[in-house]
């Protein structure tokens, strides 16, 4: 049986890429994590920008992760260059500190930054909400981008608010952040069964 891995969105901090080999339908990504190597194995699980991958390999602080077709066209890996720098997240363990919330590291989709703007110590950013999304995304809630737990703020058809604080800002890459990238979403499972629910019971009542 397959072991579900999650993650609480509280990001440990950012890794560089290394190296990158392009195969067929694969496409290895070789990570610099020196610093979240404790107890890590081949076979384990660590979010890069929120997408759940499996470590390949390891040789020295060198960690190889494998990505396929469908996770380089949903997310923003198949985007990565050498240098790209990635947020890392090692996955829960029991008895683990929740600080965040429960996320799975399976992106829905990527999503356009359509601002930025710099307020004080933290930055506010409007994301395209797309009609996939937009049923999930709700104001107060709590949504997944590039493995950081955020709360959202404002919703519209077109955008919702995130207020980023500095400590995230420090911790994480959306400090480099600009208008036009392309960042992971994934939305919380708890407002996704909801919203779903919801939904399926109103259609059965029509």
């Amino acid at each position: 049986m397959r072991k579900i891995r999650m993650y609480t969105g509280i990001v440990a901090g950012t890794a560089p890429v290394v190296e990158i080999k392009d195969g067929e339908i694969i496409r290895s990504l070789i990570i610099n994590l020196d610093g979240y190597l404790e107890n890590l194995k081949i076979g384990a699980s660590v979010a890069l920008d929120g997408v759940c991958m499996t470590v390949v390999s390891i040789e020295d602080t060198y960690v190889k992760f494998d990505a396929i077709e469908e996770t380089l066209t949903r997310t923003t890996l198949g985007n990565l260059e050498i240098g790209s720098m990635v947020n890392i997240e090692r996955s829960l363990k029991m008895g683990d500190e929740l600080g965040g919330h429960l996320i799975s590291g399976h992106i829905l989709m990527t999503v356009k930054i359509i601002s930025r703007d710099e307020r004080g110590e933290g930055v506010d950013f409007l994301i395209e909400n797309t009609p996939e999304s937009r049923p999930y995304v709700l104001e107060k809630g709590f949504i997944g981008i590039d493995g950081m737990s955020l709360t959202i703020g404002e919703v519209t058809d077109e955008y919702f608010s995130l207020h980023i604080i500095p400590e995230t800002l420090r911790v994480t890459t959306i400090s480099n952040k600009k208008v036009g990238d392309k960042v992971n979403l994934e939305i919380d499972s708890r407002t996704q069964v909801l919203v779903d629910t919801i939904r399926k019971s109103m259609e059965v009542n029509k």
